[in-house]
């Protein structure tokens, strides 16, 4: 939720709260603006759970506060009385959200000394317009499919790139591949996963976490990604061997999208595994240390693949069309 909507959404859900409660003559009626207020967040989830919170919150905390003014009078004595007894007990049943709307509501019970049954139903009501209002504005959010889908576009890109950087340097013996580039891909990818987790608690009844697999998907590869820079810039000659690899990794990149299982990639890494038993043995440090990275280079381009098959088959290929 961006920063204009949250406050239109504040300001409307204040000031409509406020106006329900003078219409019925309420008491304190701004209260229900200040809870409406409160209770404005990011998701459809996390408001429907503060709100259930601060209904079982309200009737604990009222209960607490009728029993104390009863007992002890309308003193400030009697209200730090209150809130010493009701703030360890909301925190420990992991209800604390309710606690400064609720006690603003207590403190008009203090405020007029009164504990009678229509005070009580006013400040209920206060509660309940006030809530409900900010439940009715929260259940609008924008969505952020288009966002999403230009950051599939993005990392997609961003990761191409850096594969195809990695063929150039297996081939030319250069050093085009940069670090910087791959937290370049990070950050996008973290910008990627807050947007997506934000969306899926906006859905309710949303059984798929797809979004969110994909991205972690793609986070998991450009942690492989990352060994793979690392042991390419250890090979130091170009062999029959590096050449293969590095049309592998042409492959591997152009197989990138989303919708591509990549699954005859996985046959391709098992043929160049047997060319490479069956090559010759390095005869020196040099050919020894180079045909160890290209290996280790090798390995974790499966598993590179491997995360893609991976998700592919956990979804299949009639979701990922959809896409």
């Amino acid at each position: 939720m961006n920063i204009i909507e949250r406050t239109l959404k504040m300001v409307f859900a204040t000031v409509i709260s406020i106006l329900i409660a003078q219409y019925f003559k309420l008491d304190f009626a701004s209260s229900a603006g200040i809870i409406a207020l409160l209770s404005i967040l990011d998701t459809r989830k996390s408001s429907l759970s503060v709100a259930l919170s601060r209904f079982l919150s309200f009737f604990l905390a009222f209960a607490i506060a009728i029993l104390i003014f009863k007992v002890t009078g309308y003193t400030l004595l009697a209200f730090s009385v209150y809130l010493l007894l009701t703030i360890p007990i909301l925190y420990l049943f992991k209800l604390e959200s309710g606690l400064v709307p609720i006690t603003v509501l207590v403190s008009h019970l203090w405020a007029i000394q009164s504990i009678a049954l229509s005070m009580l139903l006013n400040e209920f009501y206060i509660f309940v317009i006030g809530t409900c209002v900010a439940l009715l504005f929260n259940s609008y959010m924008g969505s952020n499919q288009r966002k999403i889908a230009q950051y599939h576009r993005k990392v997609e890109e961003q990761m191409k790139t850096i594969l195809f950087e990695m063929e150039a340097d297996l081939l030319e013996e250069s050093s085009q591949s940069s670090l910087s580039e791959i937290q370049h891909l990070e950050s996008s990818l973290k910008e990627a996963l807050g947007l997506v987790y934000r969306d899926s608690y906006n859905q309710l009844f949303q059984a798929s976490n797809y979004q969110v697999h994909y991205f972690e998907m793609r986070k998991q590869q450009t942690k492989l990604m990352k060994q793979m820079f690392v042991s390419i810039s250890k090979v130091s000659v170009t062999t029959r061997q590096s050449i293969l690899l590095a049309h592998l990794i042409h492959e591997t990149a152009s197989q990138l999208s989303q919708g591509n299982p990549a699954l005859t990639l996985i046959d391709d890494i098992e043929q160049l595994l047997e060319t490479f038993r069956h090559e010759e043995l390095p005869k020196t440090r040099l050919e020894f240390e180079n045909r160890a990275s290209l290996f280790q280079l090798l390995n974790d381009l499966e598993s590179f693949i491997l995360e893609k098959t991976n998700f592919y088959q956990t979804y299949q290929e009639g979701e990922l069309t959809k896409r």
